[in-house]
């Protein structure tokens, strides 16, 4: 057990840093999928495969509109546990893209809920300093800032970790048992991941004029570029 904490430690760290560039800070899009997936199959000396898995998530991800109020995946620490997981599987052991994806996917959801139960608890501890933050306390300003910064890097980090420690043996148990093709499983993941963005890219741009017509001549180039490879 002791083992196990220590070589995810070093992940619960990344998942710790993205978790906090999400929403807090700095914002500099370092927690998106594709970029948190590759840094974390690096950690584990398979950056190719944690690209591989990043790409899928970043597919998915795409149809997130964090604006507003609106609740949403999140996706930093997430991704960190799925680009690990997969990098864990250098040989492309069928099944591992289905259940790293799926755990992120999980992960993502958690996360989610956890930002939210976040701002609740960091509204509350305003609440209890309001009559400093209306005087205009600096040191009340700046004491909640630190402690949300704070809470938010706790936040990611023990998501990170507690995911990575439970999914492990539930992937090990699972790839023991799986018996379908690999590159049917990968096809499945890549094709599922490419519809939702599709239809989060349709969402966005289906007013603009002849959208279709550029969405369809993309894919008519994407697959026939695939097909010359």
């Amino acid at each position: 057990m002791i083992r196990e904490f220590l070589d995810v430690l070093p992940l619960a760290v990344l998942g710790a840093v993205l978790g906090l560039d999400v929403v807090s800070f700095p914002q500099a899009q370092i927690s998106r999928p594709l970029v948190a997936a590759t840094l974390a199959g690096a950690l584990i000396g398979h950056a190719m495969e944690g690209l591989l898995a990043g790409a899928a998530l970043e597919l998915i991800a795409l149809e997130t509109l964090p604006v507003g109020a609106s609740r949403y995946p999140e996706w930093g620490s997430a991704a960190v546990v799925g680009g690990a997981l997969f990098a864990s599987q250098p040989d492309s052991t069928p099944g591992a893209m289905s259940i790293s994806v799926l755990a992120a996917l999980a992960t993502a959801s958690v996360g989610g809920w956890s930002m939210v139960a976040l701002r609740t608890w960091n509204a509350r501890f305003a609440g209890r300093r309001r009559d400093r933050l209306e005087y205009g306390s600096r040191g009340a300003v700046v004491g909640l800032q630190v402690l949300g910064l704070t809470a938010d890097l706790a936040r990611g980090g023990v998501l990170t970790m507690v995911a990575l420690l439970a999914m492990r043996p539930i992937m090990r148990a699972s790839l023991s048992l799986w018996t379908v093709d690999g590159r049917w499983s990968r096809a499945v993941v890549a094709g599922m991941a490419a519809t939702v963005a599709m239809g989060a890219v349709w969402k966005l741009f289906h007013t603009t004029a002849a959208a279709r017509w550029y969405l369809a001549g993309g894919l008519v180039l994407g697959l026939a570029i695939l097909a010359g490879r």
